[in-house]
């Protein structure tokens, strides 16, 4: 099973910042995990698509879509769970 974890986020955004390092360090523990991280300003249509309003934004999918949604900055713990419970 897929698990992807889509990071939305823009230069501009403070609480990104203090989000960046807590995935870093877990996409070195889910190597498994596909991270992937879009900018809202550059890809405004996959923000829109994924109806994200404030950031960062943390939708975790697998094979049979969302799993998991996270709105602002979010901790590693909860997100473990969650890549967890979507398979990975």
């Amino acid at each position: 099973m897929t698990v992807t974890l889509k990071d939305f986020y823009a230069d501009w955004c403070g609480p990104c910042k203090t989000q960046d390092p807590i995935l870093e360090d877990l996409e070195a523990e889910y190597p498994d995990v596909e991270f992937e991280k879009i900018d809202v300003d550059a890809e405004q249509d996959v923000a829109n698509e994924y109806q994200v309003r404030s950031l960062p934004t943390l939708v975790i999918e697998n094979d049979d879509g969302i799993v998991e949604r996270f709105i602002g900055v979010t901790q590693a713990e909860d997100i473990e769970s969650a890549l967890q419970k979507a398979g990975a």
